[in-house]
């Protein structure tokens, strides 16, 4: 539950914060009428993304308990880790450039007078997060079962908008990137726990045979199966039978993964302080002052 309280909660905020810089955009240049086609492309991607995981799930259900899912999950699983690990870096390097480079695009589809060209950068950006957001939580699903999982996903996108909203509505000025730095360094966490399951799965199927011994047995005192067991192994990776190889893969990717994600994180803050910059431009790093307009929805929002 905490794994997909967590997921949600991220790329709810990282894809409102990318409707919310488009819209404030449109509106501080008087384009409020494309508004529409913004939301028509949110809509389109989420319900693209939504599909396609139920879709994904069902497929990969129907061969439950055979060597095929299995094959399925691994699969799910390391795709899950190369997407998050991706995304979570390329926020980490893009983030303070978003706002800047989602006005360019959207000036450019205004200025080819496309009726749908708005619509389709908003299904793009936001399919982007959708389509992340429906691989994680099928490997979620996958490593700790459909119990908690929905509860959690709604509570982390709920927890998202109304995050979003008190930034962009109320006019807060809150750094995200600290944000973003916390929460990436818990998805780290996350996926070194999926890269256990990867090394698991590939030992149930006997393609790798090496450091395969069980270290320690724990099942009598916290089972996988219990529901503290599965909220650790959903979000930590916690086996109750690891094997060495587990364990070395699991270590290896969170330390190397976490150094070098905070390491880049401190880097990028002393040369924004050894920077002379006298005007801050707004981005998902540090949003301010973004205030509503004629009491409408998250759309109508100016950027000071």
């Amino acid at each position: 539950m905490l794994a997909a309280f967590v997921i949600f909660l991220r790329e709810g905020t990282e894809a409102s914060i990318i409707v919310a810089i488009l819209c404030s955009y449109l509106d501080r240049i008087g384009q409020r009428r494309h508004f529409r086609d913004v939301f028509v492309g949110v809509g389109l991607a989420a319900g693209l993304a939504t599909a396609g995981g139920f879709a994904a799930y069902y497929t990969i259900h129907s061969y439950d308990g055979s060597r095929v899912q299995t094959v399925f999950e691994t699969a799910t699983y390391a795709l899950a880790v190369v997407v998050l690990t991706y995304m979570t870096f390329w926020m980490r390097r893009h983030a303070r450039s978003m706002s800047r480079d989602l006005a360019a695009r959207a000036d450019r589809a205004l200025g080819r007078r496309e009726r749908y060209g708005l619509g389709l950068l908003a299904f793009q950006a936001v399919g982007r997060e959708g389509l992340e957001t429906a691989v994680f939580t099928l490997a979620i699903v996958f490593a700790a079962g459909t119990h908690g999982t929905l509860l959690g996903a709604t509570g982390g996108l709920a927890c998202a908008l109304a995050f979003s909203l008190a930034v962009f509505r109320l006019g807060r000025r809150i750094n995200l990137g600290v944000f973003f730095t916390v929460i990436g360094t818990v998805l780290m966490v996350f996926a070194a726990g999926l890269v256990a399951d990867i090394v698991e799965n590939l030992q149930q199927l006997g393609w790798v045979h090496v450091l395969s011994g069980r270290l320690w047995d724990t099942s009598s005192q916290l089972s996988e199966g219990s529901s503290l067991g599965d909220v650790f192994h959903s979000l930590v990776g916690y086996a109750d039978q690891p094997t060495a190889l587990q364990l070395l893969a699991y270590l290896a990717y969170a330390a190397t993964a976490t150094t070098i994600f905070v390491a880049l994180g401190r880097r990028d803050a002393r040369r924004r302080g050894l920077a002379a910059a006298p005007v801050a431009e707004t981005a998902p790093t540090e949003v301010s002052a973004i205030r509503p307009r004629n009491g409408c929805g998250p759309g109508a929002r100016r950027a000071e």
